[in-house]
């Protein structure tokens, strides 16, 4: 059964790194309709009058997705060093110091223990206020170390994916995270282990090729943009008209890249039931 948005209702701290514009009355990104911030709160950030579903934080996500306070986070001091030393119009590390105060975060992305609806796991949750959800070393560590104890502890790995691509500013360092993590998630599945891989807006380019598309059972929020180049690069390259909704969750479903799309309120709900079903 479907759990109501207000059991998972949010924190006043949790919902500032929502993707929602200030004031009392918003209007949705998408369909244009005047929407009241509480009203939009306690459906979880989804347009009530056309399912937009906004961008979130991985702590909201955390909170959202577990068993109140039974998520325990691991690797939690992390950073990521500045290996080339990149500067481009602002420093590698200027870009770091101001994503970590904007996001709140030391990087793009928690992982943990925890439980939903009384299932333990082990969780990775991404997010997209932190460089784009971008990838690089700290990263690739992570979802490596998530894989690694969910293969040591024959736990589900639940990984909650959103991000831009590997983070341009470590270079090579930040591409070769994409073998690692699917090197960790083979070992995972050579185990036996459950890997359910959850897309959200947007997942794409080098985690897409990675960990993201590599899940035993992959679920979407509708609306996600999933793939690898962006439409954009895509229809400029082949100098074609892309079909309408392309790279869209709905279009990945019809083409056998994602198994199930979920709406945020059930998802708590559907992760427990294909575990259950895979522990069969």
């Amino acid at each position: 059964m479907a759990e109501s948005p207000a059991q998972v209702r949010q924190t006043p701290q949790a919902r500032r790194k929502v993707e929602v514009p200030e004031g009392l009355w918003i209007r949705c990104k998408q369909c244009g309709a005047m929407v009241y911030r509480r009203i939009l709160e306690e459906e979880l950030h989804v347009c009530p009058e056309c399912d937009y579903h906004y961008r979130m934080d991985a702590r909201t996500r955390v909170r959202q997705l577990n068993d109140p306070d039974t998520f325990e986070e691991f690797l939690p001091d992390l950073e990521s060093a500045d290996p080339l030393e990149f500067t481009d119009r602002v420093s590698y590390k200027a870009r770091l110091a101001k994503a970590k105060k904007q996001a709140g975060e030391r990087e793009a992305i928690i992982v943990g223990k925890g439980f939903i609806k009384g299932r333990p796991v082990i969780m990775g949750v991404m997010n997209p206020f932190f460089i784009m959800g971008s990838m690089g070393s700290v990263v690739g560590e992570k979802v490596t170390a998530a894989a690694e104890r969910a293969t040591k502890e024959g736990l589900p790995l639940v990984m909650i994916t959103c991000s831009g691509g590997a983070r341009m500013m470590e270079g090579m360092v930040s591409l070769v995270q994409m073998a690692k993590t699917a090197a960790a998630i083979a070992k995972l599945d050579d185990a036996g282990g459950l890997y359910i891989v959850v897309m959200t807006d947007p997942t794409t380019a080098g985690v897409a090729a990675s960990f993201a598309f590599l899940g035993d059972v992959t679920l979407a929020e509708p609306g996600a943009l999933i793939g690898f180049a962006g439409p954009r690069v895509i229809a400029e390259t082949i100098n074609a008209t892309l079909p309408e909704g392309f790279q869209r969750a709905e279009f990945m479903l019809e083409h056998g890249f994602v198994d199930r799309i979920v709406h945020r309120r059930n998802l708590r709900s559907e992760i427990a039931r294909i575990i259950d079903y895979c522990n069969k």
